[in-house]
Parts: structure tokens; sequence; C-alpha cells
């Protein structure tokens, strides 16, 4: 008989925690900085994907890590810092000075600022246009990075960006923190390696830093030996090559005991805490953020003062398609509008909301509300659909 595998809800709640009557009741948070290695302090034997210094972890942040990857479909994953700082022992465990990462707009624009100093070249390509990452390839080329869904609403097609990823031998990396597990798995669709801002959506309060990256396990890291932290010998660790001794997860493995140990980017044990506390209610969240966001769409949609919405749940819009194929459960929380009064009426527009907040935060249980030159972006909370509308309505009415 094949065993039954668990759905997403009581994952968010159970993955993670070892079975047992009492178990899960209590995850302790330690306050220390310092966690038993087990062997050799200075040169580990690496045993197991566990707590092996001071710096690799301590027992709730393992819950956070197992949990994650078990709602991603993953084999492993190692939380950090904050989103940024999992991005950065993404990067530093495959990229060397002269390498290039193929990157998606708004992503690229984030990362040639950051990564200059690092010798990493970011080369911009259109998730509107697959044919840009084709174009863009290059012999220095590394890696390829998409969000699954973007801050102004827009869905990628991730399968075809994935088949670019294979046919040039790189891994295919996915940020999936507007969509969640909840409403799109991409490793399902291709992608070798998935982080998260686990700030927003994920522990979805606003009260706690995070990032984490979940290792998908499926990429080949000795095919082209392009990827030396990952095939070659590590005089640190006894000689070990991070590929032939742990396999399908040696890519999470290789970011612990390398990016993690040498960058230090560690998430604070409470805030993992705090985080595992928000995916707790994951599932009813997003469902809620999406049912919402398409039921403000819709209405904004039918307004006299607006002149155009995005929201791929909605029947024409441009990402339509791919929200069926990719996101049939919801488009997410985010989404932007014009106004036929341009920007002065989007201003009036924010300035005007009591309910929303002026905020540029995403993927909280508030909603929230900001202006840029040509648009308005929205995103959507849990508040109940009908106050939101109000609230709209009277801000879009309220006088000059």
């Amino acid at each position: 008989m094949t065993e039954r595998l668990p759905g997403l809800s009581t994952l968010a709640v159970h993955a993670g925690i070892r079975s047992g009557a009492d178990a899960g009741l209590t995850i302790p948070v330690y306050e220390t900085a310092d966690f038993a290695s087990g062997g050799d302090n200075a040169l580990p034997e690496l045993p197991a994907f566990g707590n092996i210094s001071t710096r690799f972890g301590d027992p709730v942040t393992a819950v956070l890590e197992e949990r994650i990857a078990a709602l991603e479909g993953g084999t492993a994953a190692v939380a950090a810092a904050s989103g940024p700082a999992a991005l950065l022992m993404v990067f530093h465990t495959l990229l060397q000075p002269g390498d290039e990462l193929i990157a998606s707009r708004r992503l690229r624009d984030e990362a040639a600022r950051a990564y200059k100093s690092f010798g990493w070249n970011v080369v911009e390509a259109d998730s509107n246009d697959i044919a840009t990452f084709e174009r863009a390839v290059s012999p220095q080329t590394k890696a390829i990075i998409v969000e699954s869904t973007t801050g102004d609403g827009a869905i990628t097609d991730l399968e075809a960006v994935a088949e670019v990823a294979r046919t040039a031998n790189v891994p295919f990396i996915v940020d999936n923190t507007l969509a969640t597990p909840c409403l799109l798995r991409p490793i399902d669709h291709g992608a070798d390696i998935v982080v998260h801002s686990s700030s927003k959506i994920l522990g979805g309060h606003r009260d706690s830093l995070g990032g984490i990256l979940v290792d998908a396990g499926t990429f080949d890291w000795t095919a082209s030996g392009r990827y030396p932290l990952l095939n070659a010998p590590r005089s640190d660790y006894h000689g070990i090559t991070m590929q032939e001794a742990f396999g399908n997860f040696a890519f999470a493995m290789a970011v612990r005991v390398l990016a993690l140990r040498d960058l230090g980017p560690a998430i604070s044990p409470f805030n993992a805490f705090m985080i595992l506390n928000g995916i707790e209610t994951l599932a009813l969240r997003m469902q809620r953020h999406a049912d919402n966001a398409k039921a403000v769409a819709e209405w904004l949609s039918q307004h006299s003062a607006v002149s155009w919405v995005n929201y791929a749940s909605l029947p024409g819009d441009h990402h339509h398609n791919l929200a069926r194929k990719y996101m049939p459960k919801g488009a997410g929380t985010v989404l932007t509008l014009g106004l036929k009064g341009g920007h002065d009426a989007g201003a009036r527009l924010v300035s005007n909301v009591k309910l929303f907040s002026h905020l540029a935060a995403i993927g909280e249980t508030r909603s929230h509300i900001t202006a840029t030159s040509d648009a308005v972006r929205l995103s959507v909370g849990i508040e109940d659909k009908d106050d939101l509308i109000a609230d709209l309505e009277q801000a879009l009415a309220a006088p000059h």
C-alpha cells in the first residue's frame, strides 16, 4: 500500500516535528550562541544534515527548514537572516568572479547593485519574453533567476525559462516569495532552487526578518565541472566532494557549511520561531489573500475612475492563461491599477484611504497601498473584502 502524503495545510502545521503523542506542543527557543558539534570543531566530519557548529543553526531553525522543504517539495532547506541574505548564500555557492547571472528585470536591478563588488555580472532578461533569456546565455552564465509572480502581479512562464536553463546546463532559481507553495510550487515546474523572503507572506505578520532557500535535489553539479564548491574536494572538510558525499541535497549542504559558515547570515532563533507560527496559518491566509484580491480587482475593473487593472485571475488579463496554468487557486495578494486622473489621482487615493496602510510592505495580513508615477499597487490583506472595497470606494469618491 502506497504511503499517503500529507496535504499542504497539514505540512504547514506538522512538518519538521517528530511524531509522538506530545510532539510539537512546544518548539524550544534556546537563548544561546553555542551548540555541540558532535565532533572535531576544526574539521567536522559532516555525518548528517544537522547542527554542525554554532553558525549552522539551532533546533527551532531546523524545524523551520524542514517545514519549508516539505511545503516546496525539496530535499533540504537552509534559513538565513533575510531574503537578500538567502540569495547571497545561493550565489556565493554558485558564482566565481567574472561569472554571469541572468535575472528578470526587477531582480536584476537589485542584484546588479549588490553584487558588482563580488565581480558577478548580472544580465537582464524580460519574464514576458522568453527569447530574451535565450539571447542572454553566454559561456559565463552560471544561473538563471526569476520571480514566480512579481511585485506588479505578473506571472512567469516557469517551464519555458526552465527549458532555457536546462539547455544552458545551469541551475534555475525561482523566488517564490509572493506565490508561496500554497499557490505555486516551482519545483514541480522545473526549478532547481527556490528562495523566499520569509519576512513577508510565510511569516505573514511583519514581525520577524528571515529568508530561506530550498534545494530541489534535481541539478547534477558534476556534469559540467563548473561549480567547484560542489564538485571539487574540500580541504577544510577532509577532502570530501559535496556532490559525492551528499547526493540530492548537496547544494543545501554546501550552502550550510560553506556560505553560512563563511558569511554568517544566520537567522535569529526567535525570528525562526515567529515565522514558524505564521506558517501554521499559511494555507488559510493565502486563500483569503487570493479571494480578497480577486474581489477587489473585479470591483476596481468596473469603476468609472479606473482606467486599467492588472490581476492575473481576471479574464482578459495579459497573464490570465499563465495564472490558469500555474496558479489556479488564485494569483496572490498583489494587484496594480491605473486611474484616469493619472499620478495626482493615485496620490489622492493613497491619501484618502482609511483601512489600507500607506506602506511598501507586501503580503502581510493587513492591506497596503503605494503609488508610483504611473500606477497604484495594492497588497490585499485578509480583512473582510466588503470593508476593503468600501474603503476604496470612499477614497475614490472623496473631493479633490
